[in-house]
């Protein structure tokens, strides 16, 4: 972005005032979305970034808004073109933070806990705050001023417009390591970064809008290492053909179950056979093989193996491998419980299985402080942890992973070889080069029990069909949250859903021409749009 910038002004002949114009136009109109009327308190960095608020600040008192500006810095301090927007401020000049509750109370009054909406402190209040802080060049931790005015930020109260990332959010990775601004709506500025995508920064960027504001095209790019699953995704899995059998369709194995837990593997099987599996194989406790073979499709096959009082036994690997001799691709770990025979049945199958695998659930935590032991596989590897069984794999506290979740989800992908998915509402895509693919997310109706199990099924069937195991793993993400939608749509809401709705919704979103359920995309940006770097802040 930094290069785009440069190369705009320097080499394309537009004016850094322009871009800062145009920045501070799309400011306003989303101001104006959030808050018809009423005032606005705009806080201004020392960079760039305070240079588009100080130009939203003077657009909106000419369309006669009652704006407050505050600063952090004296005007000494500011950027060029943020001095250069400030003298062509009308009315009344900027308030300095430490001067704010003497010459401008109301400006970011905190909200009393017992404060209604109605109340005359609230009517005295901003109808809206322009959080124009720090961008997208920040890193660390806010201090001084900077963490003073993003804690009165969130105490107001009031709708904030973020300028390009949440003050205190790091625009290449989504890391909050200190204070930042809760955004109800960001507006970023020419590409959208994945900071705006990747939780923490994904949960404090509200609605995000991307603004073109007149870099040329044929900007200087590099490749991205970070990017937005698109719809065209779905144009990557094979479709089934006239001479199609149940054989080129692809055999999956999902191997798993223990007492209590039978309709984890259950499920995984279910998913497998909806994403397309020509054939799909139970391989489960003997003693609990009758419960899975009642309840599931009759299309299931199913495979006693050796078991003591329901928990899988280390010997009972070879029967897997004799069946994992056919090819296709295997599921280990849903339902599998943490019994010691348990943990060493899924390590030897790790182990020794040479064909595509997706390791899940006890899968994973079998292998927890062992990483490198699945790095030594030869066939692919797809890990989908949640954040917890990832920590337990690298031997950190689950807080750790929650905090940086690009970090260590390219740490995983690195140590095991493998491409590790993981999950949640950006659920991540990694691979062992580093590159990164994002979901956009948007379905909660895949926050309840087994729908973890429902993806793994899902990328087993499409490694079993021949995809390559990022491409598999994306893909799958992508139906898994279509198939989240649209169950959502089928039964009226989202709180209403089950694992077993969004199996029988995953055909319905198979095709890629078919929109039910589709993601939106951040308002006004390309979902495969390049992300990434600092811009002219």
């Amino acid at each position: 972005m930094r290069a785009s910038d440069r190369w705009a002004i320097e080499q394309q002949g537009v004016p850094g005032l322009e871009l800062m114009e145009r920045a501070g136009a799309g400011l306003v109109r989303a101001v104006e979305r959030i808050a018809p009327d009423g005032p606005v308190t705009v806080v201004c960095g020392k960079g760039n970034n305070g240079g588009d608020g100080l130009v939203a600040a003077r657009l909106l008192r000419d369309a006669a808004r009652e704006v407050t500006v505050v600063c952090i810095a004296p005007a000494d301090e500011l950027s060029a073109d943020a001095r250069e927007n400030l003298k062509r401020l009308p009315g009344e000049p900027p308030v300095m933070l430490e001067s704010l509750a003497r010459s401008a109370p109301a400006a970011l009054a905190p909200r009393a806990p017992d404060e209604h909406e109605s109340s005359p402190a609230r009517s005295a209040r901003p109808a809206a705050v322009v959080d124009a802080l720090l961008g997208t060049g920040f890193e660390g931790v806010p201090r001084g001023a900077t963490a003073q005015a993003i804690e009165a930020i969130n105490a107001n109260g009031a709708p904030v417009v973020s300028v390009d990332v949440p003050s205190g959010v790091d625009a290449s990775t989504g890391t909050v390591s200190g204070v930042a601004v809760r955004a109800t709506a960001t507006v970023t500025f020419h590409a959208p970064k994945p900071g705006l995508w990747i939780n923490p920064g994904k949960s404090h960027a509200g609605d995000v809008e991307t603004v073109d504001i007149g870099i040329p095209r044929g900007a200087p790019a590099t490749a991205t290492t970070v990017g937005l699953l698109k719809p065209s995704i779905l144009d990557l899995p094979p479709r089934r053909q006239r001479g199609s059998t149940k054989f080129t369709s692809g055999h999956v194995l999902v191997a798993g179950g223990s007492r209590d837990l039978m309709g984890a593997p259950r499920m995984a099987a279910h998913a497998s056979m909806r994403a397309g599996a020509g054939y799909v194989t139970a391989c489960v406790p003997a003693s609990l093989q009758a419960i899975i073979a009642t309840a599931a499709p009759a299309e299931l096959m199913t495979r006693g193996l050796p078991d003591d009082g329901g928990a899988l036994l280390g010997d009972g690997a070879g029967a897997v491998l004799e069946l994992a001799a056919r090819g296709g691709a295997l599921v280990l770990g849903p339902g599998l419980g943490r019994s010691e025979g348990a943990g060493a049945f899924a390590r030897e199958l790790a182990r020794s299985a040479e064909l595509p695998l997706v390791l899940d659930a006890d899968g994973l935590n079998a292998h927890a402080g062992r990483a490198s032991e699945l790095a030594a596989r030869r066939a692919a590897t797809v890990l989908t942890p949640h954040a917890g069984e990832l920590a337990r794999l690298l031997e950190l506290e689950h807080e750790e992973v929650d905090r940086e979740r690009l970090r260590y989800a390219r740490a995983a992908s690195e140590r095991t070889h493998a491409v590790v998915v993981l999950k949640g509402d950006d659920s991540l895509i990694a691979e062992p080069g580093g590159q990164v693919a994002v979901s956009p997310g948007g379905s909660p109706a895949l926050a309840t029990a087994g729908t973890g199990d429902v993806l793994s099924g899902v990328i087993a069937a499409l490694l079993a069909q021949g995809m390559e195991a990022f491409a598999a793993a994306a893909a799958g993400v992508w139906l898994h949250v279509l198939a989240g939608r649209e169950a959502a749509r089928r039964q009226g809401a989202a709180e209403g859903v089950l694992a077993g709705d969004v199996i029988a919704a995953l055909p319905a979103v198979r095709t890629p021409d078919r929109g039910a359920g589709e993601p939106e995309p951040a308002r006004g940006a390309d979902p495969g749009a390049p992300g990434g770097g600092a811009d002219r802040r």
